[in-house]
């Protein structure tokens, strides 16, 4: 039932994610293609289901504990994103019953995802500065401008944002965490960072829940992968969180970035 190199490399990857905080679809789909050779369909939907079960945890603790969840977002982000999510799956089932091949377009899709998470990781990071600086000026008239940014437009421009990711995700696995944070930290700058972190969770545990059990239908999971890197991820996550104190975000991140900005380039140029 449990493969030791794959538990390895789950705690290797939960590890990672509690230090930087960086989603672990970023880091493991790669690893499964590039180190232990599974299709790119498999890798995505298997980590797919990983998500929605790791991160329930989270979104259990930032709800009850922090109360740190903007559920109307939550709500204009899925109403986009879940839509998309299923319209994305039956295309990709139609083109697996009539025997296309799908690895093309989840390779590219996956490559695409990777370097805007690259990129996402290098943007959050000048945001979430910006965001604590402006919390610290006694500027009324300044606030109340960044408040205003796309007040009006706030709702539709959620929901935009959740049909990006829908689609994105369904296809990679990637970008729920990264790219759903910058946006949320561009739509909405008064909003506080743990909110930020824990409204883009909650967002996340349906999207990656119903495109995994969407991959799982056309058979795109495998069982005894996804037990493996669940009983790795889980401590590796919590000593992760444990050692972020101690070691230096700004360092980490941008060689993350830069690393994922490499990876993506390969997806896209095979």
């Amino acid at each position: 039932m449990f493969n030791m190199a794959y538990i390895v490399s789950g705690f290797s990857v939960g590890l990672l994610v509690g230090v930087t905080g960086v989603g672990g679809g970023s880091l493991m789909t790669p690893l499964l293609v590039f180190l232990f050779g599974f299709k790119p369909a498999v890798a995505v939907g298997t980590d797919l289901l990983f998500a929605a079960i790791t991160k329930t945890g989270g979104v259990w603790v930032h709800h009850g504990k922090h109360n740190s969840v903007e559920w109307h977002i939550v709500g204009w982000l899925a109403l986009g994103s879940l839509p998309c999510a299923l319209g994305t799956l039956y295309l990709l089932k139609q083109l697996h019953e009539t025997g296309k091949e799908i690895s093309g377009v989840i390779t590219y899709s996956l490559g695409i995802a990777l370097i805007l998470t690259g990129c996402a990781l290098l943007v959050r990071s000048v945001l979430m500065h910006r965001a604590q600086k402006a919390g610290l000026i006694d500027d009324d008239h300044s606030n109340e401008a960044n408040a205003a940014r796309f007040r009006r437009l706030h709702a539709p421009a959620t929901v935009l944002t959740g049909m990006v990711l829908g689609v994105l995700v369904t296809l990679s696995s990637v970008g729920a965490g990264a790219l759903g944070t910058v946006a949320l930290l561009f739509l909405y700058p008064k909003m506080t960072t743990l909110k930020v972190v824990g409204t883009d969770l909650a967002h996340a545990i349906p999207l990656t829940a119903v495109a995994g059990l969407g991959h799982l239908s056309i058979g795109n999971v495998d069982v005894t992968l996804l037990a493996s890197l669940l009983v790795g991820s889980l401590p590796g996550i919590w000593i992760g969180s444990h050692l972020s104190a101690k070691i230096p975000e700004r360092f980490l991140r941008p060689v993350l970035a830069t690393v994922l900005l490499l990876i993506g380039l390969k997806f896209v140029s095979q």
